[in-house]
């Protein structure tokens, strides 16, 4: 028996009963329908808010000093010239390389101190990376002359009182055991679109941070940010190799654990949904197999009776479900991909409060969806491992039955 004959022979098989073929199939391509579409969206909402909070904080990837993670010390830092970073630069996939200084200090206006973290930022370089200066609701933003200005986060100039022309008082330590002190004044307060640092944010031009805290052209760290939030690990390697020993290539996850382990959690919740959908479809499954293998005793009976081996019958049993199970995955996916598709470039809009708070956060008030490949591998390869259970019935039934009592109609 061929290979192609066994193929036709098992495809006329599984329309003998049309109806519970098409029931089976049915309910394997709205599981496939509905899994693809959630976990779409979840993906598609990690990426977006990834992308979003990573800009204006950590970065998909960082290049600190090897000892900085350990206490953030001032005195632990990097080169800012752009002979230190054209190596970085020519990675293929970095799309921007961005100097920062984050040191905490002592805010202080009038009889009202506050402990605040200090972000010395390139003005034209951060705007281009992260938008800052369409998030100044109140005053303007800076530049490069703006020596003594700062931008404060919303929150923290509710603390303070705080309005653009006021001055705020810092104090901290600088390089190398110097005073880090020094009056500014507020040009711009920022809306800053993670919460807890909205309430102790202080922006200040690069120059006027390296200024005060002493440190000369060095920074703590150099912000890195790819193209495509998949191939992270593999710019991180790549870094990893062209700085060397020397410089300690850091991801989000490792900078933010709070925000990695709340993706991680939510991702879970959505997979235990998958596994509930999966696992009726894997009942209806088992069903029709387990029917399939009752009502046609006899006729594998006869079929063993007359030569056929009993691996054959196994195989052209485990390929009439494959068959059922390839119909229904194709099925889903000929459902799925135009509607994935369209929402994938027409993303879902928001409305009402929802949206009013996302766009006060500064991201657009939108439910995007994700169209990575992995998504449509990883639920094909779950139907698989679902038949190939449910295929162990079979297998075992024809692997024990009793021929002559199967030919008489005798229960087993």
């Amino acid at each position: 028996m061929t290979p192609v004959f066994m193929a036709r022979l098992a495809w006329r098989n599984i329309w003998r009963q049309k109806r519970r073929t098409l029931i089976t199939a049915g309910a394997i391509a709205l599981a496939i329908l509905l899994c693809l579409f959630m976990r779409s969206m979840q993906e598609g909402s990690y990426s977006n808010n990834l992308d979003n909070a990573t800009r204006f904080y950590s970065g998909y990837l960082q290049l600190q000093h090897p000892e900085f993670s350990e206490n953030n010390s001032i005195d632990k830092l990097l080169p800012s010239d752009g002979d230190f970073i054209a190596r970085i630069k020519q990675i293929d996939g970095v799309t921007q390389a961005v100097p920062r200084i984050e040191s905490m200090a002592l805010g202080a206006v009038a009889d009202k101190s506050k402990g605040v973290m200090v972000m010395g930022v390139s003005p034209q370089a951060e705007d281009d990376y992260s938008g800052l200066a369409a998030r100044v609701k109140q005053g303007r933003y800076f530049d490069d002359d703006d020596e003594q200005a700062v931008l404060v986060g919303g929150q923290l100039a509710t603390y303070f009182g705080l309005k653009p022309g006021d001055e705020l008082t810092l104090f901290g330590q600088g390089y190398h055991g110097n005073t880090a002190a020094g009056i500014f004044t507020v040009v711009g307060v920022v809306n800053f679109p993670i919460k807890q640092l909205d309430s102790r944010i202080v922006y200040l031009p690069l120059k006027t941070a390296q200024q005060l805290y002493v440190c000369g052209e060095q920074v703590t760290s150099w912000v890195l940010h790819g193209d495509d939030v998949r191939k992270i690990a593999a710019l991180e390697r790549s870094a990893g190799i062209v700085m060397g020993a020397q410089v300690k290539v850091r991801n989000w996850a490792d900078i933010s654990p709070e925000l990695a382990q709340q993706i991680a959690l939510d991702r879970v919740s959505g997979q235990f949904l998958v596994f509930i959908l999966y696992g009726v479809v894997g009942f209806g499954l088992l069903a029709t197999i387990v029917m399939m293998t009752l009502e046609r005793q006899r006729e594998f009976a006869v079929m063993l009776a007359t030569g056929m081996p009993r691996f054959k019958l196994q195989g052209l049993l485990m390929l009439e479900s494959l068959l059922i199970a390839l119909t229904g995955m194709g099925l889903g996916l000929l459902i799925t991909l135009p509607i994935l598709w369209w929402f994938y470039y027409h993303p879902i809009p928001l409305s009402g409060e929802l949206a009013m708070m996302m766009v006060e956060m500064g991201w657009e008030p939108i439910i995007p969806f994700s169209l990575e490949p992995k998504l449509f591998v990883v639920h094909m390869l779950i139907i698989l491992a679902i038949l190939a259970l449910c295929s162990l019935y079979p297998l075992v039934r024809i692997g024990r039955m009793p021929v002559m009592q199967s030919l008489r109609g005798g229960v087993q």
